[in-house]
This record gives structure tokens, sequence and C-alpha cells, in this order.
């Protein structure tokens, strides 16, 4: 049976090459989401699922709050939003650690909060003292000057444009960021995370950019995400640098393969990581849960 597996799950890996923006169509990822799942004995849930109430405003609403950020990017040419939260008893009289928190292809800067009401689950987790209080940033990962989904997300040129978030991202919202709000400008208070395309985008930036971010997290990452061997070409500083790396995916999402490849590199390599496989597909109930367990353990 083992070498069955080792077979089946050999093939696989060899299929699964860093998908290119020219490539994504809506016909390439429904044969991404049919791909087959083959669960290891690894392939198991870290974490239970959070309280029945995780995702539901606390009384007298928001303990913390949402702004919003309006800086210019030279990449797009143009002004860009992203939403933030601002953790309960935010003051400009102390420092703040920083999480980007980065969406799928098919969402934008309101994604995470519209649907897994991201700012609720670090309200609750802040405000009974189960996580560190940390600011929250979240852009739209869409670096172009239209950047909305539009009518198909999967067009080349937009897909192309989470690619040019790279450059956005580190030279212009970060900069733009540390000067609007009361943080810490060193990688060791610097997060990146995201679901799906994001969760692509949150490894290959974050671990690129080790000097930038000292912690990653990467929920039912895409095919955009890069090979483990370009990821972390030398274990042994990713060893070192990385604070935390969480990597988790729903055992009933085909995209599970990409994660699964990333995760049997690190643990081979013996790279620390947080491997959490829940009974999900590739939908808000994962990613909701996930960001609740990693915001537990950011920054700590």
């Amino acid at each position: 049976m083992k070498t069955v597996f080792l077979s089946i799950f050999s093939c696989l890996t060899l299929a699964l090459a860093q998908e290119r923006p020219e490539e994504v169509s809506p016909e390439r990822a429904r044969e991404n989401f049919a791909r087959p799942v083959v669960l290891a004995a690894d392939d198991v849930r870290l974490f239970p699922e959070p309280p029945i109430n995780y995702r539901e405003a606390q009384g007298g609403g928001l303990k913390g709050r949402l702004d919003s950020l309006d800086y210019p990017s030279a990449v797009t040419g143009t002004r860009r939003k992203a939403q933030v939260y601002l953790p309960p008893g935010y003051t400009d009289a102390k420092k703040y650690p920083v999480l980007y928190l980065l969406h799928g292809i098919g969402g934008d800067e309101q994604e995470w909060t519209r649907l897994m009401k991201a700012h609720i689950i670090l309200d609750r987790l802040m405000s009974e003292g189960k996580a560190v209080p940390f600011i929250t940033v979240f852009p739209n990962g869409r670096a172009l000057a239209d950047d909305s989904p539009g009518s198909n997300p999967f067009e080349p040129h937009k897909a192309a444009g989470f690619a040019m978030f790279e450059k956005d991202l580190l030279d212009h919202l970060i900069p733009a960021v540390e000067g609007r709000f009361s943080t810490f400008t060193d990688r060791e208070h610097r997060a990146l995370a995201g679901l799906s395309m994001g969760g692509g985008q949150s490894l290959n930036f974050g671990l690129g950019h080790p000097e930038f971010f000292g912690s990653v997290g990467a929920f039912s990452a895409a095919p955009n995400t890069r090979s483990p061997e370009q990821l972390v070409p030398e274990p042994a500083v990713t060893r070192v640098r990385i604070r935390l790396l969480y990597i988790s995916c729903g055992n009933k999402d085909g995209l599970i393969n990409f994660s699964q490849r990333t995760h049997r590199y690190l643990r081979d390599h013996h790279v620390p990581h947080l491997w959490n496989v829940d009974d999900h597909g590739h939908d808000a109930e994962t990613w909701g849960s996930n960001l609740y367990h990693f915001a537990q353990r950011l920054f700590l």
C-alpha cells in the first residue's frame, strides 16, 4: 500500500509545475480542482474546529476598528486601496506587529472581511487575550490599474497582476502602512498570509523575502505556488529566519497536492512548520478556521 501511495504521489508531484499567468483559465482551474486527493499518514488535522461562534461579533460590536488606507503605487500608476483592522485599544503611543492578509483569485481587499469575517475573528481573539494585539492589512493583491476581478478573474492579464503585487507590496504598501500607522518595522514583527491565490503569493513572497517577513501562512495554496526547491533553496537559512511557517488545506480540496508537495519538502529537509489538514474543501470554513489558529500563534 505504501508503495502504491508513493507511486501515485510521485506522478502527481511531477505534474505540479507552477502555473504561469498565461496558463490560467476556467478550464485549467476545473482540472486542478478535479485532481485526486491522496492522503498520507501525516495529512491529518492538527487543530480542532473553532468554537461555533468564533465569527460572531461580541456584544457591543468590534472592540477594535476597521480603517482604510489609500496609497500611491508606481507599479500600477494609481492610488490603491486596502482595508486595515486596528486591534482593541490601538494607540499611537505604542507600536504593533503587522499581518498582511491576501485574498483569492476572485476576491479583493474586502474578501476576508466579507466572507470570513476576519476582523471579527481577530477582534474576539484579541479581546479574549488569545492573540497578541496586531494590525491586519487586507490589500488588493491584484496589482493592476483596474484591480477588480471583473467578470472573468481567470483572464491571464488579471492573473499576472498577482505576480506584479510582489513589488507593490514591498516597495509601496508596506512603507505606506508604516508611515500611516504605529508599527514595528522589523521582519520579526511582520507576517504574510493568504488563501488560495493569496496563499501561493504568501509562500512565494514571504519565503522569497525573509528579510521582510518573519512569519508566513498559506491556506489552500493555489497553483501559482512556486516549487519547494524555489521556495526554500537553502533550508538551513529558512530554519533560522522564519519564526512561524503555517500551511493548511482541506482534505476535500483538489488543490491539496500543491500544499502536500511543500509540506513534504519542508519535512524532509527538517524545516519546522505547522501542517493542518482539516475536513473542508476550498471554502470559507477552512480559511476562517485556519486564520483563527494561525493568529493565536503569531508574534509570540
